[in-house]
This record gives C-alpha cells, sequence and structure tokens, in this order.
C-alpha cells in the first residue's frame, strides 16, 4: 500500500490570512456514523478476523506506516471473505487506525464515507472496516506495486524507475479518477492528491487511496466549500492555502503538482537539493513554456523514450494546472482529453515505427 500519509498541514500551522449513490437524497457529510457504516457495499469484520488475515499483524506484513497508523498484508478468501492461509484467496491490505488519534477516527470515517458509495476502475476498492471497541481498521484490496512516491523517489533493486510510458500510463489512470471525483456522480474534492496517494496495481493502473480529507463539493449555487486548512505541503493550492476557499480546482493544482513529479522524477520539496532548486514547482516553472528548455529538466533516467513534443505537451499541461489564477486551471475532463491523446499519439508512433521496419526488411 505505501505510506498512509505524510506531513499534513493542519489549521494551527502559520499558513493562514456530496457523492450520490445509493443514498443520493442524503448528502453524505449529513449522514450519522450509523449511517454510513451501512453501506451494503462493504464487510463489517470483527478485529479477530483481520488478526488471523494478518497473521496477528506480524511486523514481516508491515506494508507501510503513517500519521494514521501502519498498514499490514493479509490473505482472506474470495467468497466468504473469512481469513485465509496466507499465499491463498485474495491479498488485501489492511489500515490500523492508531488507538489515540481522534483526527484519525474523523478520517477513518470519512473514508468509509466515500469509498464505501463510490466506485471506479481508478479508485482503490475499500473491502470493508472493522469497529469494535478502540479497534478501528480498513480493509482493502492490495496494490502489488506500491505507491507512485516509491517508484519515483525509492532508490532500490525493488523499485525500477517507470518508463515514459508507464508514468504517462499511470498519470492518465490518476487523471480519470479525479475526474471521476469532480463528475456529476460524485461532486467530491479530494484534497490530498499526491504521489503516495497513488497506487499501482499489477498492470500499472493507477488507483486514488486515502480519501481521510474528502470533501462534498460546493452545493446550493456556492462556488467554494470553507475548511481547515488540511493537506500535504507543496501540493496544496496557493489560494486554498490563503482562504481556506476549496474548489475542484484546487486538486486541479494538486495534479499538475504530481504530473512535474512524473515529468522530472524530482520531489516537490526536496531540502538536499541546492537552495534555488529545493522547491520543485517555481524552480521548474520557467522551462516549462519552451520547447527548447523543457528537455532540460526531465528525469535523466527515462531519455530518449519521448519525443520532445509529448514532453512538451505533457510539460504544457502541468504548467497550465499550475496557474495562480484557479480559472486558468482546465477541467479535470479536459486534463484526461490531453493525457489520452498523448497515449495514442505513442500508440500511433509504434504502429509506424513497426510498419517502417516490415518495409525495411521486405525489400
Amino acid at each position: 500500500m505505501g505510506s498512509c500519509l505524510s506531513v499534513r498541514i493542519k489549521a494551527e500551522t502559520p499558513f493562514h490570512a456530496g457523492a450520490t449513490s445509493k443514498h443520493a437524497s442524503v448528502p453524505p457529510a449529513t449522514r450519522s456514523q450509523e449511517e454510513i457504516l451501512e453501506s451494503p457495499n462493504l464487510k463489517s469484520f470483527s478485529f479477530n478476523d483481520i488478526k488471523l488475515a494478518t497473521r496477528n499483524f506480524r511486523p514481516d506484513s508491515v506494508l507501510g506506516e503513517g500519521g494514521f497508523g501502519c498498514v499490514f498484508e493479509g490473505w482472506i478468501d474470495e467468497d466468504t471473505l473469512a481469513a485465509a492461509k496466507p499465499g491463498t484467496g485474495l491479498v488485501i491490505a489492511a489500515k490500523r487506525l492508531r488507538q489515540e488519534s481522534f483526527q484519525g477516527h474523523k478520517e477513518w470515517l470519512a473514508e468509509i464515507n466515500y469509498l464505501g458509495h463510490l466506485d471506479h476502475p481508478n479508485l482503490v476498492k475499500l473491502i470493508g472496516y472493522c469497529l469494535e471497541g478502540e479497534h478501528r481498521l480498513l480493509v482493502y484490496e492490495f496494490m502489488p506495486k506500491g505507491s507512485l512516491e516509491n517508484h519515483l523517489f525509492r532508490r532500490s533493486t525493488y523499485f525500477q524507475p517507470l518508463s515514459w510510458n508507464l508514468r504517462m500510463r499511470v498519470a492518465l489512470g490518476a487523471a480519470k479518477g479525479l475526474a471521476y471525483l469532480h463528475g456529476p456522480e460524485a461532486k467530491v474534492i479530494y484534497r490530498d492528491f499526491k504521489c503516495s496517494n497513488i497506487l499501482i496495481d499489477s498492470k500499472y493502473n493507477a488507483k486514488l487511496s486515502d480519501f481521510g480529507l474528502a470533501k462534498d463539493g460546493p452545493v446550493d449555487g456556492k462556488s467554494h466549500v470553507s475548511t481547515r486548512i488540511m493537506g500535504t505541503y507543496g501540493y496544496a493550492a496557493p489560494e486554498y492555502m490563503v482562504t481556506g476557499h476549496l474548489t475542484a480546482k484546487s486538486d486541479i493544482y494538486s495534479f499538475g503538482v504530481v504530473l512535474l513529479e512524473i515529468l522530472t522524477g524530482r520531489k516537490v520539496v526536496d531540502k538536499n537539493r541546492s537552495t534555488g532548486e529545493q522547491n520543485l514547482v517555481p524552480w521548474a516553472k520557467p522551462y516549462l513554456s519552451s520547447k527548447h528548455k523543457v528537455t532540460h529538466i526531465m528525469d535523466g533516467r527515462i531519455g530518449g523514450q519521448y519525443t520532445v513534443g509529448a514532453a512538451f505537451k505533457a510539460a504544457t499541461l502541468a504548467n497550465q494546472c499550475l496557474s495562480t489564477d484557479p480559472k486558468l486551471r482546465p477541467e479535470m475532463n479536459q486534463v484526461v482529453k490531453v493525457l489520452q491523446q498523448l497515449q495514442d499519439l505513442r500508440k500511433a508512433e509504434k504502429v509506424s515505427n513497426q510498419l517502417s521496419l516490415h518495409k525495411h526488411h521486405s525489400r
């Protein structure tokens, strides 16, 4: 699953100055805990079920750790969802909330509220939850390739650098997930779009995870939701940081940051770099609007895998998403369209190269 949470911006820091479904008539934000937990799509696990499935939360089964708590690998029977022998049945990831975390309970409930009712190929599947005494857990489908963050930034033999094609595939999948959330069916602002929350399955399909900070979009003709400033430093939109006004365009800024990380292979904030290069967005922005300059900031590990035209198209998209004026940022459907065009362009080039090769050999 990768790490559950990164550093979160709380309202106390010096940064200041509804899902429709079977419950379509009731905005999720107004539903009680009992109503939320009644989701027909989720299994209510006993603590013992999950304890057995994870082999008593064995340390060697930890997949990740964050502010919320630890995530453990486990196994359940595909049909009955009862604990299964390791290596058999369905692999799961069980996220266990630290017992002393009050904020964690709210986020745990928000996760069930959204993932219990939203269904899309690019959202991670929540199988069930456990609420027993002090124990609060969430049970998800297992994502064998871990997080995008690990693939971009972790240097190890297990995490090979993602190719240009796979990066664009992951970007497109994540964009589709966000477009669905912003669409008429869900009307949700994700609020915590970042590399560690984009998980990857065995076929390199991207899925959004961790809905603890998600909010229902504005209703009654309002343009924004006013909320405590929370998110992850570097990814949060500047206007949200100043006012606490949250809109779908806040998510689009965060998408621009992630796309920039995908293109450059650099973290949004990296204190190990020289002073002018520690903050990715201001450092990279001057390069994004020039076809000649953009290649200077591309990740060296994918050199030769893309055309300058494709890199520039992706960089232009990132630049638009990062506009300081939210009105100038594209809608997520437009973002999906551009990334889809890049994908189609690559397929067309592949066919063209194969035809050229075939002609050459048949002479």
